[in-house]
Order: structure tokens, then C-alpha cells, then sequence
């Protein structure tokens, strides 16, 4: 019950929330450089020391998997009768990667909601129920990458067991009917209309095809363990894949840290610590972080000159349509 008056009070003031979020940022800030206090000099002589050719094939692979992942959410929105662009889908996609550099975690579903508004999709509750979607099968999946990965690599000191239940849990809530009947009950509280089911395929290709992109997202964090001296064996790619995912889902639970600032890097620096030394997975954590901004800034500017290239080919189109349907004039 206090709990409750505590969120309440905080939602009906702004100012206090962003206080608070700013403050549990800072703490968590700084336990987080205490804790790593004794890398910090190794990691410095890391980064300088850092290979540039392999730092740039590092984020190549982070871009891979940015662009091989919108491919879900296209199937997703496929699943219910929404057809979209590839272009339209990754600018979209990263428009809401973007907005979670700002505090509070409602702006992340609502740039997406605009982007897909100005693509033409105006359904709000069937963007949103489709995000949940994309963000638990994506989780579930990536638990499972990280979790099979445990067969070979040793010595991971985490919860790993409170990963395990997130997982479970999550998997649970995506089960069509339970969704459907959550979905439905969350949607109607807000004046929106009921979503068609997703069929059980579709979640099982789905929960593949995520599977594969956090594999990817795995050779990326291999890649800049490479460049910054460590040698880890090719095959930790499926542990850092997994690693990766754990940090992300970590990121998406710090609501009050921006993109999961600290909280991401926490994770996945006490995960790395099983395959590589501690100089080397503080210096691969930090440039993961620079790799995935820097990525998704070219992505976005990338994906925003092909939607309008796009966007004049097909005006230019019309255009000539309609010229060419008009009468000619009478002499």
C-alpha cells in the first residue's frame, strides 16, 4: 500500500521523480566505480593500447545486429495485418533505441507509437502490445542463449538463478492465451480495442530468430575483448551473447539510469570476469557502451536519409501517376 502512494505521489510530480531517479543514478554510480576501483588502471592502459581495426569490426557486428533485429518487429506487426517497409521499421526501431538516453522509461514505447504514427500506423495499443512482444521474446530468448552457454563456460559469478526466474517468468506471460487475457485487461483500461492473437509459430520463430541476433550481438562483445588485448575463446561468442542480453534486460529494469547507465555495465562487467580478466572486461564494457551509441546515431541518420529517399521516389511517383491520368487540353 505505501508503495503505491509512493509511485502515485511521484507520477503527479515530475520534478520529484526526475530528483529521485537522479539520485538513485548517482548512487548507483558510484557503488558501481568503488566496485570496480582495482580495474580501473589496468582498463585505462587497455583502452590506450585498444585496437582501432578491430574496435571498428566491433561495432560492424553491433550494427548487424541492430539491423538483423528489426526483422522481428516486421513479423510481429506482419502477424496482425500490418504491413511496413524495412526502412520505416529500423527508423522506428531506432527512434526508440534513442529515446532511452532520456530518464523515465515511458519515452522509449512513445517515440515508437510517433514513429509508427508517422509511418501511417495509428493504432497506439497495437504498437504497444507488439513492443511487449518484441521486448519479451527478445528476453526470454536471450536468457536461454545465456543459460545454454553455461554448459561450456565456468566460474560465472552472478544471479544467475534470479535470471533463470526472470526468464520462466516472462516466457509464462507470453503464452498466447495468458497475453491475450493481460494484453486485453491493460488495453481496455486505457480506452483501446482488442488484438488478434499471435500465433504459437510465430512466437516459437520468433524466440529462434532472437536467439540468433543475440549470437551476433555476442561476436560484437568478443570482437572488443580482441581489441583490447584479451584472447577469449571463439567459443565464449554464445556466453557474450547471452551476457549481452543480461545486460540489456538489467538496462530496462534501472529505470531510473538513462539507457541503463552503470547498470548495464555492472552486469555485464561481473559476467565477463569468467573468461577474461577484470582490466580487460571493464575496458570491453566501456566501449560497448560507445559502440552501441555510436551505432545507433549512424543508424538513425542512415535510416532517415533512405525513409526520405524513399518517401520522394514514391511522391515523384504519384505525381506522374496522377499527370499522366489527367485529360490533355483542348486546343
Amino acid at each position: 500500500m505505501r508503495v503505491s502512494r509512493v509511485a502515485s505521489e511521484l507520477r503527479g510530480h515530475p520534478r520529484l521523480r526526475v530528483a529521485v531517479e537522479l539520485t538513485l543514478l548517482a548512487i548507483f554510480l558510484g557503488l558501481l566505480t568503488w566496485g570496480v576501483r582495482g580495474s580501473l588502471h589496468a582498463a585505462g592502459r587497455d583502452l590506450r593500447n585498444a585496437n582501432p581495426g578491430l574496435f571498428v569490426l566491433a561495432c560492424a557486428a553491433v550494427a548487424a545486429y541492430y539491423l538483423v533485429f528489426v526483422i522481428g518487429w516486421i513479423r510481429i506487426l506482419s502477424d496482425w495485418g500490418v504491413r511496413i517497409s524495412y526502412p520505416t521499421s529500423l527508423q522506428a526501431e531506432i527512434i526508440s533505441m534513442l529515446a532511452k538516453y532520456v530518464p523515465g522509461g515511458v519515452w522509449t514505447p512513445a517515440a515508437r507509437v510517433v514513429a509508427m504514427r508517422r509511418a501511417g500506423v495509428t493504432d497506439a495499443s497495437l504498437v504497444t502490445a507488439a513492443m511487449l512482444v518484441e521486448a519479451g521474446l527478445s528476453a526470454v530468448s536471450g536468457v536461454l542463449v545465456f543459460a545454454i552457454s553455461l554448459a561450456w563456460v565456468h566460474g560465472v559469478s552472478g544471479p544467475v538463478i534470479p535470471i533463470g526466474i526472470f526468464g520462466i517468468v516472462v516466457a509464462v506471460l507470453l503464452y498466447p492465451r495468458i497475453f491475450q487475457a493481460l494484453a486485453a485487461r491493460f488495453l481496455r483500461r486505457l480506452g483501446y480495442e482488442e488484438l488478434p492473437p499471435l500465433r504459437p509459430s510465430t512466437l516459437v520463430s520468433l524466440l529462434l530468430f532472437y536467439a540468433g541476433t543475440w549470437v551476433i550481438g555476442g561476436a560484437g562483445l568478443w570482437l572488443l575483448l580482441r581489441s583490447v588485448g584479451a584472447h577469449p575463446a571463439a567459443s565464449t561468442i554464445v556466453f557474450l551473447g547471452g551476457t549481452a542480453a543480461v545486460g540489456a534486460i538489467v538496462a530496462v529494469l534501472a529505470f531510473f539510469a538513462p539507457s541503463g547507465l552503470g547498470a548495464r555495465e555492472g552486469s555485464m562487467y561481473g559476467l565477463m570476469l569468467a573468461v577474461v580478466a577484470p582490466g580487460a572486461a571493464l575496458s570491453a564494457t566501456l566501449l560497448n557502451r560507445v559502440a552501441i551509441t555510436v551505432v545507433e546515431v549512424l543508424l538513425f541518420l542512415i535510416g532517415s536519409l533512405v525513409l526520405r529517399q524513399v518517401e520522394r521516389r514514391g511522391s515523384r511517383a504519384a505525381s506522374r501517376v496522377s499527370a499522366a491520368g489527367e485529360p490533355a487540353p483542348r486546343p
